[in-house]
């Protein structure tokens, strides 16, 4: 009984670690671009995680470094995917669409894992799926959304994809070695790939100019996302990925509550409909694992 209680906690801290590490993101994307952001993710994760990687260092055959820095190689580009729909896509129709990846993962489980759920279980995601779309759709009409959706819906799909595969590696990952090493591994990959990057673009030396710019945001960013990872990957390696991403991904309530509330930003009454309904649903959700 205690062990479920702490994967639920660990799902709802991933949650809101999530949330938070969104609205963080959105700040720093906006201020120094989305490579740089990333790598800065990774350079804080891997270099936070790195005092406590040693009681699980012993599992890392070449087997698992190669899975794992596989999952780094898929984060990358799907991290860059998905900055690049939210770059040319209107934000109305990119969530949405990125919204995909709770189906895409909990079908991924289904396949591959044969993981089953109760319809209990199965209604209540659904309606967590319904909340967190009234969340990122601005306005109810399709016809408004059908003709949005030109500039950035085929990425933005591509992107929701990638995040559900990104998900239900991570969870593969978290059950078959360590939670702690299928994040610092995959953190450690695409790090790599985002300075090898930004080294032959020559943009090195305003990376460290960003970082004493912004060392605060910069810092708090890598955090809360790493730490969203982490509670992720240990909520999921005692339990099913389709129950534990049915609870997490109620995450974007938390970054519309803190755009409201810091930012100033206008919502819908829907929205607000929709991330309760989220919330609540999570939480019913957590209550039957």
């Amino acid at each position: 009984m205690a062990l479920a209680e702490n994967l639920v906690l660990a799902a709802f801290g991933a949650m809101l670690c999530w949330g938070i590490g969104d609205f963080l993101i959105q700040k720093s994307v906006r201020k120094i671009g989305d490579i740089e952001t990333l790598a800065f993710i990774g350079i804080v994760g891997a270099v936070g995680l790195l005092p406590f990687i040693a009681q699980d260092f012993h599992k890392l055959s070449q087997g698992n470094v190669l899975f794992l820095a596989g999952i780094g190689i898929v984060t990358f580009i799907v991290a860059v995917l998905n900055f690049e729909a939210l770059k040319q896509g209107k934000l109305s129709v990119v969530e949405v669409i990125l919204e995909l990846e709770l189906p895409v993962t909990v079908i991924l489980g289904f396949i591959f894992l044969r993981e089953s759920l109760t319809l209990a279980q199965l209604a209540v995601i659904s309606t967590v799926f319904i909340g967190i779309m009234l969340m990122a759709t601005r306005h109810l009409s399709i016809g408004h959304f059908a003709r949005n959706l030109e500039r950035g819906a085929m990425i933005a799909g591509a992107s929701a994809i990638g995040m559900g595969l990104v998900n239900f590696l991570t969870g593969v990952g978290a059950k078959g070695i360590s939670p702690i090493m299928v994040i610092w591994v995959p953190w450690i990959g695409f790090t790599a790939l985002c300075l090898a990057y930004l080294w032959k673009k020559g943009a090195l030396r305003e990376l460290l100019s960003n970082a004493s710019k912004y060392p605060a945001l910069l810092a708090a960013t890598g955090a809360f996302d790493t730490a969203a990872w982490l509670l992720f990957a240990i909520a999921v390696s005692g339990s099913q990925i389709s129950l534990i991403i049915g609870v997490t991904e109620s995450y974007p309530a938390i970054a519309i509550a803190l755009g409201v509330w810091l930012n100033k930003e206008s919502v819908m009454l829907h929205q607000y409909f929709g991330a309760a309904l989220a919330i609540a649903s999570s939480i019913a959700l957590a209550l039957i694992i």
